[in-house]
């Protein structure tokens, strides 16, 4: 049985509808919460694991909008090959490959991004894919970019989120506090509406066969 761990509920959405059967575990964008989605589904009987939803970017070649079906999850400095197998059932042969990162954390700076692109080598980062790799079981990783490495993060992105939805309370509260954030973060949000997109439309012409 396959799971799957997300980050967010609206990438909860997304995957359920090509994959109603699936148990589905949400991070809410945390640490803890990926270890303990990742061992929910292993409690649910799941014995493999896809970790699916938005990526940042850290290469410049990787645009929001990209989907990639990552070859391996570098973690704490140890990489974690994906399953073959399991990867082109969710389509890696029409997708970008290569390394992605796992951080704690979210990435908000562009400094940031280039130098962990430099130090590891992985074009993307999100905060679920160590937790699934760690289990040992097999593992894919379905994300798409939605963060362009160029670009630094308004502190709206982090402030409005709250149990893996926007939070319009600390969203606005963040606004007050900095307005001049306002165009960047509609910026972000054109690019992570483009790249769910993207994402679903990549599900609909390469369904993944189980």
């Amino acid at each position: 049985m396959l799971g799957v761990l997300v980050g967010m509920k609206q990438e909860a959405r997304i995957i359920r509808r090509f994959l109603p059967d699936a148990p589905i575990a949400l991070s809410n964008a945390t640490a803890s919460g990926a270890v303990a989605g990742a061992e929910r589904l292993l409690r649910a009987g799941a014995t493999r694991l896809l970790s699916f939803g938005c990526a940042g970017g850290l290469s410049t070649s990787v645009k929001p909008g990209t989907i990639i079906v990552a070859d391996c999850v570098v973690m704490t400095g140890t990489s974690y090959e994906a399953d073959p197998g399991l990867s082109r059932q969710f389509g890696a042969e029409h997708a970008r490959q290569g390394r992605i990162l796992h951080s704690d954390s979210l990435i908000e700076t562009a400094e940031e991004k280039s130098r962990l692109y430099e130090t590891t080598g992985c074009i993307a980062v999100d905060m679920e894919s160590g937790a699934i790799a760690r289990t040992g079981k097999p593992f894919a990783v379905l994300r798409v970019v939605c963060d362009d490495s160029a670009r630094s993060l308004p502190p709206a992105a982090r402030d409005g989120l709250k149990d893996g939805a926007i939070h319009l309370g600390g969203l606005l509260s963040s606004l007050v506090r900095q307005p001049s954030q306002i165009p960047a973060l509609i910026e972000l949000g054109r690019d992570a509406a483009m790249a769910q997109k993207a994402m679903a439309l990549f599900l609909e012409a390469h369904s993944p066969q189980l």
